[in-house]
């Protein structure tokens, strides 16, 4: 019974499909489209944690979240600015970051030294301006942290989803929460590099349909 990794993978997918559809194509008038899609991004960090201490080879891991991070920033880019080369980051870097912190804290047992270490990596979000910044680290080092502690865990991400403030369309985030707390522990069917590749064909796709929609130039340099 419950949730299984797989099963996650596609709420996660989904929602987030249907936030960036609204963000996109909508603009000002993609309010429903944005409070669904809060509930992926608290998704694909449980998952990240969850790949993180399951993985057999934590190199690759990292190195695959690197390469999407590069081919996926003009696609990023391109859907939510309409311009390439700008100073902003899409979520792989976020999850890379969060991913190469967890490496460094698992290599790493004294408190202090962890505690800078997850004070640095949320300032290189921060000064990166990687999609979810300094807020999207903390989320994964709630559950890198309670990882065996599910209860706590999904409590403590429910409350993250509150830092942007009340009101903030982010605390829909909390609707996540339900399908953390069914997950089973199992992986369910493998798909590997779906979602990698998934995600900057969709915003891509996306650019597209929003210029044809919407026309104007195709986009600026900088």
């Amino acid at each position: 019974m419950g949730i299984n990794a797989f099963q996650l993978k596609w709420i996660a997918i989904i929602t987030m499909l249907i936030d960036h559809t609204g963000a996109i194509l909508y603009g000002d008038n993609s309010g429903i489209f944005r409070m669904i899609g809060r509930i992926a991004f608290p998704i694909f960090c449980f998952l990240l944690v969850e790949g993180f201490f399951h993985t057999k080879d934590v190199h690759r891991y990292m190195l695959r979240l690197a390469l999407f991070a590069l081919v996926s920033e003009i696609p990023y880019e391109l859907a939510f600015y309409r311009r390439i080369f700008i100073p902003v980051q899409n979520v792989f870097f976020t999850l890379l970051i969060g991913m190469a912190l967890m490496y460094v804290l698992e290599k790493n047992k004294n408190i202090a030294l962890q505690a800078a270490y997850v004070l640095l990596a949320m300032w290189g979000a921060y000064m990166l301006r990687t999609d979810y910044g300094y807020r999207g680290i903390l989320l994964i080092v709630i559950f890198y942290y309670f990882y065996k502690h599910r209860a706590a865990a999904v409590t403590l991400a429910a409350g993250w989803n509150f830092l942007y403030g009340l009101g903030a369309v982010q605390n829909w985030g909390v609707l996540a929460s339900p399908f953390l707390a069914l997950y089973n522990g199992e992986r369910g069917p493998k798909m590997r590099y779906f979602f990698y590749v998934f995600y900057p064909a969709h915003l891509l796709i996306l650019y597209v349909i929003d210029m044809y929609m919407n026309g104007g130039r195709a986009f600026y340099i900088y």
